[in-house]
């Protein structure tokens, strides 16, 4: 889902960029005033572990692969504000030190992965938290959910930037990422509970109300 420069058109570039300078100056004035002592080492713990998850990729049907994005793990116990500036760091690193995305559609790939990502998975994560009063904690079912649909909808998102540049027809790419990103999502989703399980084994305190 690291888009490479030269997919996306001037607009939706200048576009991608504009959208998420907007989310990443409020994320850095609330994360600032929300979170405490506790909070601030786990966010470079956090970033340090989804860094170094993807890296790590997975077999997906078609021979195609797929890794862990970790926003909606990041927004789960940080809060989506904290998350947002968590995956902007490790998506400047990559494209910066290893070439993963194109500089250009830097912009875009922090909306797609640091904004859509974090937000759609924390929304489904409290919503279905509460709709279920905590029953299904201990089976992660939650953070499964919340992990599968923040891969799908920011595969939508960049579907549609796709398109949206001329590079490829909605009908083709849309079907594609989707189907695609369905079955990583089940892998991001399997890793998203397997790491709140064992937080909340070994560190509650670290969970926030609703997931301890």
């Amino acid at each position: 889902m690291h888009i490479p420069d030269g997919f996306l058109s001037v607009p939706v570039a200048t576009a991608g960029w504009a959208l998420s300078a907007g989310t990443i100056a409020p994320a850095v004035r609330r994360t600032g005033k929300q979170l405490g002592e506790k909070q601030v080492p786990l966010m470079g713990v956090m970033a340090a572990f989804i860094f170094a998850a993807q890296m790590l990729n997975f077999p997906v049907a078609g021979g195609t692969s797929g890794h862990l994005i970790g926003g909606a793990l990041a927004a789960v116990l940080l809060g989506p504000w904290a998350a947002t500036l968590i995956m902007t760091a490790v998506l400047a690193v990559q494209a910066l030190l290893f070439q993963d995305g194109g500089l250009l559609a830097l912009g875009a790939n922090v909306l797609i992965m640091g904004v859509v990502a974090p937000w759609v998975g924390y929304g489904v994560y409290r919503g279905l938290s509460r709709l279920l009063g905590g029953r299904s904690w201990k089976g992660s079912l939650p953070g499964f959910v919340a992990a599968w649909t923040s891969v799908v909808a920011a595969s939508i998102v960049c579907s549609l930037a796709l398109w949206l540049s001329g590079t490829v027809v909605l009908s083709i790419v849309l079907p594609a990422m989707v189907g695609v990103h369905a079955l990583i999502g089940v892998g991001e989703g399997l890793i998203t509970a397997a790491a709140l399980a064992f937080i909340a084994a070994t560190r509650r305190d670290l969970l926030p109300t609703e997931a301890a």
